[in-house]
């Protein structure tokens, strides 16, 4: 009954039929335009996706040392899940415009086209409709006209028969030609013709009202029921699409929020504390704080006896470099090697002996893993050998001895590695301040002699970076002043040693070999001196495992330089094959 009522509503418009067209046209075009709504929607969606994904990749830390370096701590590990975190919202986003794409875009652009061909079939059928009216009621029309038009002469023909036969003044010769019998056949003839016009009138009469009837209480208000179910289902359709477009965010609020909580529990997992001892961990270089300065006192220089011996001692002796006696705190090494992956000495001496310590066990633990997976990769071989030489047909055991003598070949060479790093980890475990401090306290109190002294000095010079400095600890100069031996005849000499006494006291010594400088230095300190990168030197004297080498460039310009610095070629007449630079 509701629909019958609709259909009585829309059949009242009968008569509005063009301005039914245009309604039903703005419809469909109000749905073209939500559709395109829908579009752009969906392509803002997909843009912003792209947008936030880029924004995440930007961030990403990039692939190097540093990457390990930030993982360490935990501000660094949650920015990295915000931005996992925040690809994968992107992701959400990119959701939003597939469904809003599949679920409305391509439904709603499949059901214009149906509704643009069903629309041009009703108003088709319409047009048909009033057009076969228009037609029946031109038959009407014409057929009234001739009706009219024969009417009208069956009239005059009467009324001329009429005059004819009453018209008693008629000559003989107009009865000849105007019998009253003719005039009343005429009449008779056009009173039939009047008789047939009006029964076709009146049968077209009837025709027209009949399909008149039925073009406005059938034909039309049956077209204008499917135009109301067409309109109402393309409202449904675009109410249902509304709904949709709202649930397709809906949907993804869920993983949505799991994202954002992801990013909240990053940020709830960071740990000032934490990072600060990660800090210490970092940095940390194992050095102890360096001893008291020990009292200089120059002063006895001045109670000395004033005499030709003292006074030729004092010209020899070399002027006192400005860096002597600096704490290793306060040199600043420019020299220091780039701490970049790659870029540092395979035993990792350019670092701290801390860090180097952690550095090599970090190797070692990466090296056993490699050694652990080539050995389970034999195993899994062998197995497979020994099940083809149970069954034959399954393979060739020859076939796998390759493999299996690369993988033995892998292994040997791993654990060669292997035992390299840990004789480097075991030598700075040996230097470690824990061990080396308490040596190191022993020997202030030990009487030695000015030979102890002077081979103990390359020892004392190592750096806090890891590898030497330039200067000589403060140590060799307690050890020189504890328990001098008495002289009857004092000869004035520098309170200070220096390694510029041992260059002064000993004679040249020969060339052995030659160097060439890998890195430059700069040897601001006592006993050291200063080369240029690629700068080919002469070496007088190997490096005695304290990581020195002592270097000549001409015969009055001698020092030491570090062993991993240069390049050495030992050449036994190195002297004759090489001149002064």
């Amino acid at each position: 009954m509701g629909e019958e009522r609709m259909g009585d509503c829309w059949s009242y418009t009968k008569d509005q039929f063009d301005n039914l067209e245009k309604h039903t046209q703005w419809g469909i075009e109000y749905l073209e335009k939500y559709t395109k709504f829908v579009k752009e929607r969906s392509e803002i969606e997909t843009s912003y996706a792209k947008q936030i994904r880029n924004l995440s990749k930007k961030y990403q830390p990039k692939k190097n040392s540093r990457e390990e370096e930030e993982s360490k701590y935990t501000f660094c590990r949650a920015f990295l899940t915000t931005l996992n975190e925040l690809n994968d919202y992107a992701g959400q986003h990119e959701v939003i415009a597939e469904n809003l794409t599949s679920q409305i875009i391509s439904e709603l652009s499949r059901y214009l086209a149906e509704l643009k061909a069903e629309r041009k079939g009703h108003f088709h059928d319409g047009r048909k409709a009033q057009q076969h009216v228009e037609s029946s009621w031109k038959q009407l029309e014409s057929s009234k006209r001739r009706f009219e038009r024969d009417c009208k002469e069956a009239d005059r023909a009467q009324q001329y028969f009429e005059k004819m036969d009453a018209d008693i003044n008629v000559t003989k010769a107009d009865v000849e030609k105007r019998s009253s019998h003719k005039a009343r056949q005429q009449a008779q003839m056009r009173h039939q013709m009047a008789a047939d016009s009006k029964s076709d009138y009146s049968a077209y009469l009837q025709k027209f009202n009949q399909e008149q009837n039925e073009h406005y209480f059938t034909v039309i208000p049956n077209i204008f029921q499917k135009l109301q179910e067409m309109e109402e289902k393309r409202i449904e359709r675009i109410g249902v699409c509304m709904k949709t477009f709202a649930d397709v965010d809906r949907q993804v609020l869920p993983i949505v929020g799991k994202c954002l909580d992801g990013m909240t529990k990053a940020a709830e997992a960071i740990e000032p504390k934490t990072d600060s001892q990660q800090v210490v961990e970092s940095y940390k270089s194992g050095f102890e704080p360096p001893g008291d300065v020990e009292f200089e006192d120059y002063g006895q220089a001045m109670k000395r006896t004033a005499s030709d011996t003292s006074l030729s001692r004092e010209t020899k002796e070399k002027p006192v470099s400005k860096s002597k006696g600096k704490l290793w705190p306060f040199i600043k090494n420019k020299n220091k090697l780039s701490l970049k992956l790659g870029s540092g000495p395979e035993d990792f001496s350019h670092l701290p002996p801390e860090q180097r310590r952690k550095k090599l066990q970090g190797k070692l633990d990466d090296l056993n893993k490699d050694i652990q997976k080539e050995m389970d990769q034999r195993d899994a071989l062998t197995k497979m050998k020994d099940v083809y030489v149970k069954n034959p047909q399954m393979g060739d055991p020859a076939s796998v001895d390759p493999r299996l003598s690369e993988i033995g070949q892998n292994i040997e060479k791993l654990q060669f590695e292997v035992q390299k790093f840990e004789g480097w980890l075991a030598e700075v475990e040996e230097r470690m301040p824990s061990k080396s401090d308490t040596h190191r306290r022993s020997g202030l109190y030990e009487t030695q002699n000015s030979t102890t002294v002077s081979n103990n000095c390359a020892q004392d010079r190592e750096s806090p970076d890891g590898s030497y400095t330039e200067e000589q600890n403060s140590e060799t100069q307690v050890k020189a002043n504890i328990n001098p031996v008495p002289n009857t005849n004092p000869v004035p000499t520098s309170t200070t040693p220096e390694f510029d006494d041992e260059f002064d006291d000993e004679e040249t010594l020969p060339t052995i070999g030659t160097c060439k400088a890998l890195y430059p230095f700069e040897g601001h300190n006592e006993g050291t001196i200063a080369v240029a990168e690629g700068e080919l030197l002469y070496v007088i004297e190997e490096d005695k495992g304290d990581g020195w080498t002592r270097v000549r460039r001409n015969e009055e310009e001698e020092g030491y330089v570090p062993t991993s610095y240069v390049e050495v070629f030992l050449e036994t007449n190195a002297k004759g094959a090489m001149t002064y630079i």
